[in-house]
């Protein structure tokens, strides 16, 4: 399969690829995360590991060229762009690094989701406007949306939800990220967001509440959503930012992770092992 274009997102005309299993996918981007963040010792590797199951079930429920992707938080496009660069879409030559498209932080240039954000608690206004003009133009398109805990301190993410719910916009998934990490520290140290799915339903979605490190659970609820129509559904994922790789010290910061040579050999080690492991 030929990469895509360094401008083309997942819903465009000639997107393809192919999930198998969701398990090896969530897998292979920790570890293609890991080989991301190893050349600069440091990066948003947290992020992708926290995220990893909720990115392979969406590559695996989403309708090439046809569904939406929208990574709210920036910092979180690490996940969609090794999921991407795994299943062939893209060439991830220069991550990172001055002028390339695949910015350690997405932009409103970068490739592979349809939106990402750089200020937090944007992308949910964004994704329902999608949602919105693919009624309006009769398009039968999902729009899978990921958010962080951490946006919810954000009054933005709950008007967009109010507006959503109002419009009954049933083809809008949410993924929150309930990693309780973000820059300042713990979340619930800095705000108390709980109890998270109760205010959503509250807002008038379906919820989920569920292990966000389930693929299984998490493709269930994908193709279920939604469970009532009329109804906008978020799954809220209970996650960590150092699930699946034991060889992180226990005081690794999961929010910016630094990555010593050492440790990304025994990441990469530990990682290419279970990939073995689960192909056996």
């Amino acid at each position: 399969m030929a990469a895509m274009p360094a401008t083309l997102r997942v819903s465009d005309p000639g997107a393809a690829w192919a999930v198998p299993d969701p398990r090896e996918l969530a897998l292979r981007i920790r570890l293609r995360a890991v080989r991301m963040v190893a050349p600069a010792g440091s990066g948003y590797l947290g992020q992708a590991l926290s995220s990893a199951e909720q990115v392979a079930a969406v590559f695996a429920s989403a309708r090439p060229g046809v569904d939406r992707i929208v990574c709210s938080p920036g910092h979180y496009i690490i996940g969609p762009f090794a999921a991407a660069a795994e299943l062939g879409l893209i060439d991830l030559s220069g991550y990172g690094q001055n002028d390339s498209a695949f910015e350690a932080i997405g932009t409103e240039r970068s490739p592979v989701v349809d939106y990402t954000c750089g200020s937090l608690g944007q992308g949910l206004s964004a994704a329902l406007g999608f949602a919105l003009a693919d009624r309006f133009r009769g398009r039968d398109a999902r729009v899978f949306t990921m958010v962080s805990d951490g946006e919810l301190e954000e009054g933005q993410v709950w008007e967009a939800a109010l507006f959503a719910a109002h419009h009954r916009l049933d083809r809008l998934v949410v993924l929150l990220d309930a990693n309780n990490s973000q820059v300042d520290g713990p979340v619930d140290s800095i705000t108390t967001l709980e109890p998270i799915a109760a205010k959503w339903a509250a807002f008038g979605w379906d919820v989920w509440d569920l292990d966000g490190h389930d693929v299984s659970a998490l493709s269930v609820a994908l193709a279920a959503a939604p469970m009532r129509a009329g109804q906008p559904s978020v799954l809220v994922c209970r996650t960590s930012t150092r699930h699946g790789l034991d060889c992180l010290p226990p005081d690794a910061d999961g929010h910016f992770i630094k990555l010593t040579p050492e440790l990304a050999f025994a990441a990469e080690r530990e990682l290419t092992g279970k990939l073995e492991a689960l192909r056996a």
